[in-house]
């Protein structure tokens, strides 16, 4: 998933900076690229404190029984707290949003596929897969619920003022 995880990050910076002679889109691409691994560090240490805890980054073998009693409420809390870290860098929230608006540097089905369908639900899908995990962490459900609600909100209030549905026009050659 990781592999996938990565992937994905780079076709995003490679399609926010596919304009690339232009200076305000290399530096939208910069700003996701910087972003994403701030996202992406916080996930590497989760999957780092779980091969350390458990010997394993294997779906089948981290959700069984045996497994997770090995691990603390400590541990699973500070494990999907920095998961979801790393899907707030993927999918937009905060603090770690300001990337998006820049982000339709790219050309538009493109940036359409890549960021709306792929990057925004990778970190869903990972929070939906490791469901197990965090319905034992309730101090993280919280945390995920109100920087949800504060997403929702900041989003919509941005979109009130925004008259461009594409921040940036690209002009042809």
């Amino acid at each position: 998933m990781f592999i996938g995880w990565e992937g994905v990050g780079l076709c995003s910076y490679l399609l926010i900076g596919f304009w690339f002679k232009k200076e305000d889109y290399t530096k939208a691409a910069s700003k996701a690229f910087i972003m994403n691994r701030i996202g992406d560090l916080a996930f590497l240490i989760a999957l780092f404190m779980l091969i350390n805890k458990l010997g394993t980054v294997t779906f089948s073998e981290i959700f069984t029984t045996e497994a997770l009693a090995k691990l603390s409420s400590f541990d699973i809390t500070i494990i999907t707290t920095l998961l979801f870290v790393g899907a707030t860098g993927k999918s937009a929230q905060i603090p770690l949003y300001t990337w998006l608006p820049d982000a339709m540097a790219g050309p538009t089905p493109v940036s359409a596929l890549i960021h709306a369908a792929t990057m925004v639900t990778a970190g869903i899908y990972m929070i939906a897969r490791s469901n197990l995990m965090y319905s034992m962490a309730p101090g993280t459900l919280n945390c995920i619920a109100i920087i949800g609600i504060a997403t929702a909100l900041l989003a919509a209030s941005i979109a009130l003022k925004q008259n461009d549905i594409k921040k940036y026009w690209p002009t042809l050659p």
